[in-house]
């Protein structure tokens, strides 16, 4: 059995759903299950009716009703599954009113609305696949057995969930079915749709393989893989054919467009790998994720950026060395609700990265009656994944790149994983960084020296030492 999880890029149309569908009749015999995604872009077109029923008051769903109609059409599907569709969208519509009228948008009634996407989408998708001759079932996820809590927008499955999953999905597959999912939703025990947050759709699909025990997970998107840099900013950019789950999940966290971290944890769990795939290309291998740590592997396997990050310096006004700074720092984040991506520490000092948009008033307030705090923002990440046990060759030669460029780090941090280093630069500087990085340790030509270094990295401490 493998799970097969499209996203919306690999859905966008009735083309790319005869692709899909193409692309799972090569793997009917290893008895698939199938997670989807909404549509193409319905998700963010559900939001913006929302947005426009909560703000102006009217109630607009011509652009998804169109779409998804079209779509219906052109596949050349039957009257009863229009039908059902026009059922969902009438449904869609009355939340939408009930919006306009009450000028109010909850968590659960967001969690409601954004389903739709996906209850659509495989019901499109089954009804074609059994056109053409695949025995396929739709389901929502609750009838797959997927139960949450109620933490609308995150919402997090509860241990149950596992057993009526594999319950019934494995006996669907029994019979020859091939189930269809909708990824990404729930339902609490009070029957309240939820969300899962971001990954849910993937989410989703790394639990129903750990629950069924299958022997991999594909998920599809519209790129060839994992790869050694964003292709919008290293048109050199190449896939990456194996890594471990650490250095996927340092990867996802800092930028990269891969699983959420979140979404790997039932496969780290059961030892199940993943295998990314493109399904506009599907005879490009794809990078594989399993368990490492991996043997031989390169010093660096892909470089990542993540901007509009702020740094936040922290110096403690009191005696040196006084018991719990750290930890009264640390919870006054926690007690705020603030998420830190990045930390270096000191005895007496810690500098940490967050995204920008959390608002520190209230959390520098509470510091500043202890401490010293500087905040800069304009700041971005650049994680390097690889072999830290080449650490000190990689910092050298990033350092040297950074120094003739002429720009600053002010701050370096390796990882717990070991897997990863990341350093902080400006905004503005990092996707030059970027770029002169994978230059250097990706391509055969390797970018001259600066006048007046002997070489970019050597094997003594004291040379590094020298060009830093």
């Amino acid at each position: 059995m493998v799970v097969m999880k499209f996203g919306g890029s690999s859905l966008a149309g009735a083309g790319l759903l005869r692709n899909m569908t193409e692309i799972v009749k090569t793997r009917i015999k290893q008895k698939p299950i199938l997670v989807l995604s909404a549509l193409g872009d319905t998700t963010d077109h559900l939001l913006e009716s929302a947005s426009t029923a909560l703000n102006k008051g009217f109630v607009s769903i011509e652009k998804i009703e169109d779409f998804h109609l079209k779509t219906i059409e052109d596949l050349a599907l039957g009257a009863e599954l229009q039908k059902e569709i026009k059922n969902l969208l009438w449904e869609l519509g009355s939340l939408l009113t009930g919006i306009s009228l009450t000028r109010e948008l909850t968590g659960r009634t967001k969690d409601y609305l954004v389903s739709f996407g996906e209850r659509i989408s495989v019901r499109i998708a089954s009804a074609y696949m059994n056109s053409q001759k695949i025995n396929a079932r739709a389901l929502d996820a609750w009838d797959a057995g997927f139960v949450s809590d109620s933490a609308f927008g995150q919402a997090e499955l509860r241990k149950e969930s596992y057993i009526r999953i594999a319950s019934s999905l494995r006996s669907l597959t029994a019979e020859g079915i091939l189930p269809v999912i909708a990824g990404f939703i729930a339902k609490d025990e009070d029957g309240n749709i939820t969300t899962l947050g971001r990954g849910g759709s993937d989410l989703s699909a790394t639990v129903i393989a750990a629950a069924c025990k299958a022997v991999e997970v594909q998920i599809w998107k519209d790129v060839d893989g994992i790869l050694t840099a964003d292709p919008r900013l290293v048109k050199e950019a190449r896939p990456v054919e194996l890594v471990s789950y650490d250095e996927a999940a340092e990867l996802a966290y800092f930028g990269a467009q891969v699983l959420h971290p979140r979404a790997m944890q039932p496969c780290i769990k059961t030892g199940i790998p993943v295998l990314v795939k493109n399904s506009f290309n599907p005879a490009a291998p794809g990078t594989r994720i399993e368990s490492g740590p991996i043997q031989n592997t390169p010093m660096i396997r892909a470089i990542t950026g993540k901007k509009n990050v702020t740094l936040v310096d922290i110096v403690s006004t009191r005696m040196l060395g006084q018991s719990g700074f750290l930890a009264r720092v640390f919870s006054e984040f926690a007690k705020n609700g603030i998420s830190i991506d990045m930390i270096a520490t000191s005895e007496v000092s810690v500098s940490l990265t967050l995204d920008a948009e959390r608002d520190l008033s209230t959390v520098c307030r509470e510091l500043s009656e202890y401490a010293g705090v500087e905040v800069k923002t304009g700041k971005a990440i650049i994680t390097i994944i690889g072999d830290v046990c080449r650490s000190s060759e990689i910092l050298c030669e990033t350092f040297g790149i950074c120094r003739k460029l002429g720009f600053q780090v002010p701050m370096v941090s390796q990882g717990a994983s070991k897997v990863n280093i990341s350093f902080i630069v400006n905004d503005n500087e990092a996707d030059t960084i970027i770029k002169e990085l994978h230059g250097f340790f990706f391509m055969e030509t390797k970018p001259k020296k600066p006048p007046g270094m002997k070489r970019t990295c050597g094997p003594s401490v004291r040379e590094c030492k020298e060009i830093i």
